[in-house]
């Protein structure tokens, strides 16, 4: 199960609507083997696609190294399906590198329904199988 703030999930969503309709990325950094995710890390989509996401190699790179410095990792990994459901494609899962990572899908597509306007949805993705987690948010 992933349990994240109020916080961080409506900033992960803000991110999603505001570079709507190219895909939005990024992390949420936790202290290294909590899997507490605490610091919001927005990242450009290298990519600036409506289909697709990459992280800059540079920025990823400085990531890394600042993750490093504070011994944090990645809890979480998130970007958005613009025209999809919240649900990892083939892609999502090649480039799923971090297997103790919570893979964070959300999606600003359409359709959604006006009860829900977008989806937020967690996976697991180990050795290219995807196991969709319940996500509890809480406020802080």
């Amino acid at each position: 199960m992933l349990t994240i703030s109020r916080e961080l999930h409506d900033a992960i969503v803000a991110h999603a609507r505001a570079d709507h309709p190219d895909e939005a990325c990024g992390i949420v950094a936790g202290p290294a083997g909590t899997d507490r995710p605490e610091r919001f890390v927005p990242m450009l989509n290298a990519a600036r696609s409506p289909t697709f996401y990459e992280f800059d190699s540079a920025d990823l790179l400085k990531l890394y190294r600042d993750l490093d410095d504070r011994d944090e990792e990645p809890v979480v990994v998130y970007h958005s399906h613009t025209a999809t459901e919240a649900y990892p494609s083939r892609t999502d899962v090649s480039y799923a590198s971090e297997p103790n990572a919570h893979y964070v899908l959300v999606s600003t597509a359409e359709g959604n329904g006006a009860a829900d306007p977008f989806q937020f949805r967690s996976f697991r993705i180990v050795d290219g199988v995807i196991t969709e987690e319940d996500v509890q948010v809480v406020d802080a």
